[in-house]
Parts: C-alpha cells; sequence; structure tokens
C-alpha cells in the first residue's frame, strides 16, 4: 500500500487520522464482541437446560397420552376439542445493534374445555403436560434463535476485528513509516541543497 501513496505532508496527516479512527474502530469492534459473548454464554446454558426439560417433557407427555389412549380408546375427539393457541407474538430487543427476538404470549394455565364424561385422569395429565411442552418450546424458540444471531454477529464482529487488527492498522502503520522516511530524506536532501547554494555563494563573495 505503502509505495502507492505519494509522500507529501498532506497523505501523512490523512494517514495518521486513518490509523486513529482505525485503532477506535478495532477497540469499538473488540467491545462490541466481548458484550456479544457474555450475552451468548448466559443464553447457552438456558439452551441445554430448556432442551434437556423439553425432552422429559416430551417423554412424559407421550407416556401419559399412550395412557389415555390405553383407558380411554383413541382420544381424537377430545384432542379436537383443545383450543389452538393463537395469540403469539414476535418483538425484537437489541444487543449492540444486534436484533434478538422476544416471544410474546400470555400464560395461562391449562384450561379442559373437553367433557369430563369422556375424559380420565390420564387425560388431563397428558394435557397439562403438552402444555408445558408448548410454553417451553415457544421459550427455547427465543432463545436458541438469539443464540443463533448473536453467535453469526460474534463472527461477523471477529472477522471485522481481525481485518483492522492485522491488515488495515499495519498497513497504515507502514504507509505512515514510508511516508515519513520519504519525508525526511527530501528535508536532508534539501538541507544538503541549501548548503551547497550557501558554500557556493560564500566562495563566490570571496573570491
Amino acid at each position: 500500500m505503502s509505495n502507492q501513496v505519494f509522500a507529501t505532508k498532506g497523505n501523512l496527516i490523512n494517514s495518521k487520522k486513518s490509523l486513529e479512527l482505525a485503532k477506535m474502530g478495532y477497540d469499538l469492534m473488540d467491545r462490541k464482541r466481548n458484550v456479544l459473548i457474555r450475552e451468548m454464554m448466559s443464553l447457552v446454558d438456558k439452551v441445554k437446560i430448556l432442551r434437556d426439560d423439553i425432552t422429559q417433557s416430551y417423554s412424559q407427555a407421550y407416556y401419559l397420552l399412550q395412557q389415555a389412549n390405553v383407558s380411554n380408546g383413541l382420544i381424537t375427539s377430545i384432542a379436537n376439542q383443545v383450543h389452538i393457541e393463537k395469540d403469539v407474538q414476535i418483538s425484537y430487543r437489541s444487543v449492540m445493534g444486534i436484533e434478538v427476538p422476544t416471544v410474546i404470549y400470555e400464560h395461562k394455565e391449562p384450561k379442559m374445555e373437553y367433557g369430563f364424561e369422556i375424559s380420565s385422569s390420564r387425560v388431563d395429565e397428558a394435557f397439562v403436560q403438552f402444555n408445558r411442552v408448548k410454553d417451553l418450546t415457544m421459550i427455547l424458540a427465543e432463545v436458541d434463535n438469539s443464540v443463533y444471531r448473536l453467535a453469526n454477529a460474534i463472527r461477523k464482529t471477529q472477522k471485522r476485528a481481525n481485518a483492522l487488527k492485522n491488515i488495515f492498522i499495519p498497513n497504515l502503520e507502514d504507509q505512515i513509516k514510508f511516508i515519513t522516511e520519504a519525508l525526511e530524506e527530501k528535508e536532508r536532501e534539501e538541507f544538503s541543497r541549501l548548503k551547497v547554494i550557501k558554500s557556493n555563494k560564500q566562495k563566490n563573495l570571496e573570491d
């Protein structure tokens, strides 16, 4: 890069300003990366806990459903009477400029909407357990998607920070060094030229 720049004082000033901005940019990128990592790590453990909880809840729910089928026969007619949750909305919050989702829904205690005459305690238990799975799944969707978005942002931020640290900043430092040395060489040459002129004038006066 340095050999493509003219060695002028204006370019030296501009290069120093660019270097200062590049270093500031790197510091900002590094701080942003650290904040994003902290945010992501706080969610990673939560994802694992939620997945384990959902796996156990699903197992329990399907076991109870199987028991309900045994005691009540096929419970399709009961399932058809269950209200389907539709009041779910997604909003977003910003973490260092990165939008992460928030699932908004009103948690309600399970309401048995089917007739008791065709139900049983097993059906009720299965219904409650599947409702719990539904709630956990919505929370997991929010957290899991947040982790994905944060991880993607961290990769991009790290890539930009590395480019500044390993490419742009060293190139600018080399450029400043090249211009500085070239200007110093010009000053030495100019000083020598003026010295020769002065010496020649002095000789002419003496003659």
